[in-house]
């Protein structure tokens, strides 16, 4: 079955830098898009990232992250990231890993990792 496991969450002070990772089994990772997705302390679920299938040449971010974060993929290691750079406040948020419908990453999401903690101290 289709599983994720994520890491790499933590405490950064603001203006940080923090990686998430997200390690992938029971599917072709290279085949499908995989994008990333936060929800804030209340508030709703959130579409960060998302990075198409095979080389993962098409990209797209969230207005409020542009710049900042960066999305990326290594099929050899079943393996999504999410560097992020100059880490603000309402970056804090858990951040979740999911896979793609199809290889892109405007099809939706079917499945979810269980999410890593990201805190950004001001």
């Amino acid at each position: 079955q289709v599983q994720f496991a994520e890491s790499g969450g933590g405490l950064v002070q603001s203006g940080g830098s923090l990686t998430v990772s997200c390690a992938a089994s029971g599917f072709t990772f290279s085949t499908y898009a995989m994008s990333w997705v936060r929800q804030a302390p209340g508030k709703g679920l959130e579409w960060v990232s998302a990075i198409s299938g095979g080389g993962g040449g098409s990209i797209s971010y969230i207005d409020s992250v542009k710049g900042r974060f960066t999305i990326s993929r290594d099929n050899a290691k079943n393996t999504l990231y999410l560097q992020m750079n100059s880490l603000k406040p309402e970056d804090t948020a858990v951040y979740y890993c999911t896979k793609v419908s199809s290889n892109s990453w405007s099809a939706g999401m079917d499945s979810w990792g269980q999410g890593t903690q990201v805190t950004v101290s001001s």
